[in-house]
């Protein structure tokens, strides 16, 4: 994990005290809302140019803990997090729709970083990473219909327009331009310099974009900040009973402490920047969907480093 991205966290809690306080000029406030799909894109095309797509076959390889993350991400989670939602949301469909979008998009970036602290697979991880990638891409407007639209608060229309716009449009971008660098035998500037560069800025993007966001609706959001409180419970319960889920089936399975514990940090971080990207898109007049979406990660990160401590201590008395 580079500098910057160490201070993940932090930089998206000033991210929002910052939109918060320029909110409040309405010369900012008039323009923010601009801002917000540029960044998000070239913060995406950057994620993007790092994914190896071409390596997305390697997800099938260990038969075992490729179907236990299908399950458990994409089968398990979404109905999990629709209950819970259903549960303790149902009084606020905003922030039950932010929720469930946090809850059904597996992580693609920082689990790596925890798998490697808790000295799991790591490789078997990244195996599962494109694969992860696409089929959240592919399955994300999916549980949002099928969840949400008798609600009224899904446009069919908008969200897939969103994500052709701020994820397919800058995954195609990405791909397409590291298949011209490395024919014209220019790698070098991909791998040395491109690379390198989104790494270290990628999360600087994003902090712009909530920034931007939180600049265009800081009257509003301000009056709704009640909803870290609200949101906290079915976090918290997702989080340990996944992880429970994970250790279980890790066990059923006979995986090695490594291979258990990449499964665990596979099937618990979740990818607030993917759905972020949907989010403030595809929902531009329910800015409490996006706090939902930009609140996850705060409670989610401190969670997800002492499950890998956890872990650690489970591998070394084993």
């Amino acid at each position: 994990m580079n500098s910057v991205n160490k201070y993940q966290s932090l930089i998206i809690g000033l991210s929002v005290v910052l939109g918060l306080l320029f909110g409040q000029l309405n010369e900012v406030k008039k323009i923010a809302e601009y801002f917000i799909v540029p960044f998000l894109m070239i913060m995406l095309f950057g994620l993007f140019l790092n994914i190896p797509i071409k390596d997305l076959m390697k997800s099938f390889s260990h038969h075992q803990f490729f179907s236990a993350n299908i399950l458990i991400n994409f089968i398990w989670t979404p109905i999990f997090a629709y209950l819970l939602g259903y549960l303790f949301l149902q009084n606020q469909l905003s922030l039950w729709i932010g929720f469930v979008m946090l809850m059904v998009t597996p992580c693609t970036d920082w689990y790596l970083i925890f798998t490697g602290i808790a000295k799991g697979n790591v490789p078997l991880s990244a195996s599962v990473l494109p694969l992860n990638l696409l089929l959240q891409i592919i399955l994300l407007p999916v549980f949002l219909l099928l969840f949400f639209e008798k609600s009224g608060g899904i446009d069919s229309n908008t969200l897939f327009e969103s994500i052709v716009l701020v994820l397919i449009v800058p995954i195609v971008l990405s791909q397409a331009i590291k298949m011209i660098f490395y024919r014209l035998n220019k790698s070098e500037l991909i791998d040395k310099k491109l690379i390198p560069f989104f790494e270290t800025s990628q999360v600087i993007f994003l902090g712009l974009a909530i920034l931007a966001m939180f600049a265009s609706q800081s009257v509003y959001l301000i009056n709704n900040l009640t909803v870290v409180l609200i949101l906290f419970i079915p976090l918290i319960i997702f989080f340990i009973v996944n992880f429970l889920l994970g250790r279980f089936v890790g066990y059923m399975l006979k995986f090695s402490c490594e291979d258990s514990a990449s499964l665990n940090l596979t099937t618990l971080a979740r990818n607030s920047p993917i759905a972020l990207a949907i989010a403030l898109t595809a929902f531009t007049n329910e800015p409490l969907i996006a706090l939902a979406l930009v609140i996850g990660p705060l409670i989610e990160l401190p969670i997800l480093a002492m499950v890998s401590q956890v872990l650690l201590q489970i591998r070394n008395q084993s």
